[in-house]
């Protein structure tokens, strides 16, 4: 469906259309203002995209979606009016649905104990004994999924230790230690690769982004829009790239919360490609850069990544200036 199309049949499904004695008055998608269309003769509306390309745009599309009776709400009157309303439905496999539901932690925790066990215990030549690094991988990673306290999470430990998942149930103490380690960061990213191998034959389409996550910790800075000092959570940020189909995380790593993101888009890229056919990578325009884009056609793939409005036109036959050009004639489709 054309984008115009689909973002049309959004707003008609929202409501707030009303009917008036010309036309219809639209409220704006980012809903800031409203537009006003007339379906007599030529359809017509008064938003930027339609006085640009003279073209049916997603509110003249989102009248046109109206046609059940429906009773709209005009200024202090109510009039009743043929409308059309599409109404999308999807059906929901309940069978897979509930299996899917009522399995999970069962096959999470076997999934865990597989990727768990391929973890090495580091070699340790003096001091106390280590607890076995696979179970506090193991404990570390289970307690996130419980979502409990790392005391309430006891009984889920001793449960894992009943069932031999793990060889000697740790103080909660060790599992808060381990959380903070930042020595585990590395182990927990291959992990995640590793489980998104079972579906290196069916994906090759990747795309890549970031997300902050916030901790217990406050910090405070000079908020120079404000001019004044604000206090918030610390937080930090998660790179990743995953597959477009099947959802999958592939290659994952972690910064701050200043961090840019450019930097990251080629360690996922290639990690990604040490097991995976890449044929198309996409991002937004924080990955836009020269070297990000050349790492991708050296595998093989093309990029699709946005140019930012100040990017000038590129000259000579670079993977940049194809897809610049690439990007500028389809800039129609890709902005609606």
């Amino acid at each position: 469906m054309d984008a115009r199309k689909e973002r049309g049949r959004e707003l008609a499904q929202r409501g707030h259309i009303v009917k008036l004695t010309q036309g219809w008055r639209v409220p704006s998608q980012s809903g800031s203002g409203t537009y006003f269309v007339r379906l007599k003769k030529m359809p017509s509306c008064t938003c930027p995209d339609f006085e640009r390309w003279q073209m049916p745009c997603k509110h003249i599309y989102a009248v046109e979606y109206l046609i059940t009776w429906d009773t709209v709400t005009e200024d202090t009157q109510t009039v009743t009016t043929k409308t059309e309303t599409v109404k999308v439905t999807y059906k929901q496999n309940w069978p897979a649905y509930n299996a899917a539901q009522t399995e999970e932690k069962e096959r999470f925790i076997l999934l865990l104990d597989a990727l768990s066990k391929l973890v090495d215990q580091p070699m340790q030549s003096n001091g106390r004994p280590r607890l076995p690094l696979a179970d506090m991988v193991f404990a570390c990673v289970y307690k996130v999924y419980v979502g409990f306290s790392a005391r309430r999470f006891m009984s889920d430990l001793r449960e894992a230790k009943a069932k031999e998942y793990i060889y000697k149930t740790p103080h909660f103490n060790s599992v808060s230690n381990y959380l903070v380690d930042p020595k585990l960061t590395e182990t927990f990213s291959q992990l995640v690769t590793l489980s998104s191998l079972p579906l290196k034959g069916i994906e090759n389409n990747f795309a890549v982004d970031s997300s902050g996550f916030s901790t217990c910790r406050f910090v405070r800075w000079f908020n120079k829009k404000y001019g004044r000092e604000i206090d918030n959570r610390e937080w930090v940020k998660v790179h990743l790239m995953c597959g477009v189909d099947t959802k999958i995380v592939t290659s994952v790593d972690v910064s701050g919360w200043m961090a840019n993101d450019t930097p990251y888009f080629v360690p996922l890229l290639e990690r990604t490609a040490q097991y995976f056919q890449v044929q198309e990578v996409s991002a937004d325009k924080a990955y836009l850069s020269h070297a990000n884009l050349n790492a991708t056609s050296k595998l093989g793939a093309m990029p699709y990544v946005p140019f930012k409005v100040n990017t000038a036109v590129p000259k000579g036959n670079s993977i940049w200036a194809e897809m610049y050009h690439c990007f500028m004639y389809n800039r129609r489709q890709l902005k609606n």
